[in-house]
């Protein structure tokens, strides 16, 4: 056992602790950031989770804000952890939002939850809370095995759904997303994914060019994800109900997580990654050795090449062991040339409501979900793109194990 699975090992976290810490937290390296607090999140080793370094909040956030109505959507919250995740999104601190139950596994975490949410309500399970007729939407931050699941559930039972990353996962995910795409369009309610990297200033600011016509076809594009270690250490074991170094986490292929780079084109455009051709290297950490592990994956790194729905080609990268090598971002280039006389800030936010962790991104990401359902339109990343910047890691991921095969990327929208 090396020191750093020894610190894991060695830290006691709770049931949902490591797993929000390194799964559905993401890492966002390179912002600005400031000293962090005593209550910052911080993984076994004591350093802060990428992605929760404390930030200056803009003091413009919310100028030009306007309310679109009085209402308050009553919100059911599932899922704390080592992150404070559940916390960590703002829903207790926007004018059109009432958090009226909280539920985590963990009864410590749970209790803790709630009160950092004001939620009167706690239950033991997201299960049990979603039975709550009282409830109109639900953001599930739990971890990744479970997202497709509880987010269907919650679709059946006549509630809008918010999750965290990835919105499918794994062996599973082709059959999953099939469901979670009927559960949506039978329902008729929202569902968003809180992809982090939709609301990176960069990614919107191109996201704006391109929906004015100022950048024309994206001729190419790519998104990155690393991590390193972050393959290596265990997790939240559904098997067992225990945190141990069979979790999801542990060994679990880097495509299988690849949202906070595939959003480089999906999220700019609002197009489609349509066939793919992915190579991975095989990993120097022992826990992947000859895919000799829970997810038989030998790689640590993953590359894929994609065709786009425009005729262009994107390249996506997510890697767990490369060295010197971190953070979310990507690069965007079209036929035409970026017009700087195109404003593309980020929309104003609610008076106290933070943009907060992943450059910013978190406050937008409810702030864009809770006016959907206000408003009923469109949520920034609903199903189709969800489904597609998962699933198009998930096939790259089944194409590197075939040594590059190009293999179609299934297709879904409303």
């Amino acid at each position: 056992m090396n020191n750093e699975e020894q610190n894991y090992e060695q830290s006691g976290l709770s049931r949902r602790g490591f797993l929000h810490g390194m799964g559905s937290a993401g890492a966002l390296l390179g912002m600005t950031g400031m000293a962090a607090a005593d209550d910052t999140p911080k993984d076994a080793g004591g350093k802060v989770i990428p992605g929760f370094e404390k930030n200056k909040n803009d003091p413009n956030a919310a100028k030009g804000w306007q309310s679109v109505s009085d209402r308050k959507v009553r919100v059911g919250i599932a899922g704390y952890g080592l992150c404070k995740f559940g916390a960590a999104f703002f829903y207790q601190n926007h004018p059109n939002v009432e958090v009226v139950a909280a539920t985590d596994l963990d009864p410590g975490r749970c209790a803790a939850l709630a009160k950092a949410v004001g939620a009167k309500k706690t239950y033991p399970s997201c299960e049990e809370m979603i039975k709550d007729k009282s409830i109109e939407a639900v953001y599930i931050a739990t971890d990744a095995p479970s997202h497709a699941r509880l987010a269907i559930m919650a679709l059946e039972h006549g509630k809008h759904a918010c999750s965290a990353v990835p919105a499918v996962f794994g062996f599973e995910a082709e059959d999953e997303a099939e469901k979670l795409f009927n559960a949506v369009k039978k329902s008729g309610m929202k569902y968003m994914l809180n992809e982090t990297s939709t609301f990176h200033a960069a990614l919107y600011e191109k996201r704006m060019q391109y929906q004015a016509g100022a950048l024309g076809k994206i001729l190419y594009s790519e998104g990155e994800y690393y991590h390193d270690g972050v393959g290596v250490l265990g997790s939240y074991n559904p098997k067992n109900g225990k945190i141990d170094k069979y979790g999801w986490r542990r060994s679990v292929p880097p495509m299988w997580y690849p949202t906070h780079a595939t959003a480089y084109y999906i999220s700019v455009t609002g197009g489609r990654l349509t066939e793919v051709s992915g190579l991975g290297t095989n990993s120097l950490y022992p826990v992947y050795k000859e895919g000799d592990n829970q997810h038989k994956n030998p790689f640590g790194s993953e590359v894929a090449m994609f065709k786009t729905s425009e005729g262009g080609v994107s390249r996506m990268a997510v890697s767990w062991d490369m060295k010197n090598a971190h953070g979310e971002q990507g690069r965007v280039y079209g036929q035409k040339p970026h017009d700087k006389k195109i404003n593309g800030s980020r929309p104003p936010l609610p008076p106290g409501v933070s943009g907060g962790g992943h450059g910013g991104s978190h406050g937008q990401l409810t702030n864009n979900f809770i006016e959907s359902i206000l408003l009923d339109k469109k949520p920034i990343v609903d199903v189709g793109d969800a489904l597609n910047m998962t699933l198009a890691g998930v096939i790259a991921h089944q194409s590197a194990l075939k040594g590059g095969e190009w293999m179609k990327v299934p297709q879904y929208d409303l």
